[in-house]
């Protein structure tokens, strides 16, 4: 426990030490606010849809996936969304802050925390499940938050669905996603070599290209944490203590309640499904990690409450580090990981 506890904390600080970097840049006034939104633009349009394409582009192949437990997790996100929008729709009335409450909820760091987290805990085999479902679920996460936010903050589409479906195709991670996803499967209907390799491939054929990709993809990161925390203004505390509240335990504590909770029950008492110790990690990465970064930098492109998606990324990453250490508690008394 003390070494999982330890990767918790480990994973976390450097997210929260990125932003805190931006936050002080900020406060000695590096740079103005134009700059800073353009380097989020940057980010959302550049490197963190290169990022998601490289984690898709390591997946080696398709075949032996338990598909029964992929299908699971895209229907828990979904039933996940559709709570916290409920909840927000309820307990909450501006309507820029109702998508940014949902999209919390759902939208876990699966990405920067969650395969690693994967990885620890499963080995090999875990961050083989992990990577493959990412190919599903980050597509999933991004098209339900673009929708939402395209949708919901801004009144003047409300209704018009064909903008809101053109908002989500051009959306620039699922761009990125789907290209991934692309590369992959024609990459697995190509014929092989004598040596047993593909005739082709952008990591051997292309090493410039692909050593450009790969560091675009490592800058994702730290450049849209920095951003985030120069952003940050802990005035708005305050005055979005129950929004932040709201939305920092249905993330940490519902969502893996919900998703988890019911992958055990369905998989211990029916003939649903099958989860085995190489795939419980990534459910643990995929429902118990904090929200991801890129939801705050969405919103700033989007619509909605963008002070208050910056600080559902700081109070979940923060608190992420106990709500992890028990849920791999509990997984660990009924030994499935």
């Amino acid at each position: 426990m003390a070494e999982i506890f330890s990767f918790s904390f480990n994973a976390v600080m450097p997210i929260l030490l990125l932003m805190l970097t931006g936050y002080i840049l900020n406060r000695l006034h590096f740079a103005d606010d134009a700059f800073f939104k353009k380097a989020n633009a940057l980010v959302f349009k550049l490197f963190l849809p290169v990022l998601l394409f490289m984690n898709v582009y390591e997946i080696d192949s398709l075949g032996n996936v338990n598909w029964r437990v992929v299908l699971y997790c895209l229907f828990a996100i979904l039933l996940i969304c559709f709570s916290g929008f409920v909840v927000a729709k309820i307990f909450f009335r501006r309507r820029d802050q109702i998508p940014v409450i949902t999209q919390c909820v759902f939208r876990s760091n699966y990405a920067i925390i969650g395969i690693p987290l994967a990885e620890t805990l499963g080995g090999a085999q875990g961050v083989a499940f992990a990577s493959v479902l990412s190919a599903f679920s980050i597509p999933l996460f991004n098209t339900l938050a673009v929708i939402i936010l395209s949708h919901y903050s801004h009144t003047e589409h409300k209704g018009e669905i064909k903008e809101t479906l053109k908002k989500t195709a051009k959306n620039p991670l699922i761009i990125g996603v789907f290209l991934g996803v692309a590369v992959v499967a024609v990459r697995n209907m190509l014929p092989l070599n004598p040596a047993g390799e593909v005739v082709f491939s952008i990591e051997r054929d292309l090493p410039f290209l692909y050593s450009a990709l790969s560091i675009l993809s490592k800058g994702a990161s730290p450049l849209a944490l920095v951003v985030l925390g120069a952003r940050f203004d802990f005035k708005a505390v305050g005055a979005l203590k129950k929004q932040i509240f709201a939305g920092t335990f249905m993330r940490l504590v519902m969502a893996p309640v919900l998703g988890i909770g019911l992958a055990f029950i369905l998989s211990e008492y029916t003939p649903i499904l099958n989860v085995t110790s190489a795939e419980y990690p990534a459910l643990i990465s995929l429902f118990a990690t904090p929200i991801a970064v890129s939801s705050a930098v969405m919103v700033g492109e989007i619509g909605g409450d963008e002070q208050l998606a910056s600080q559902f990324v700081v109070w979940t990453s923060a608190f992420s580090m106990f709500s992890m250490f028990i849920t791999v508690f509990i997984m660990k008394s009924f030994n499935l990981i």
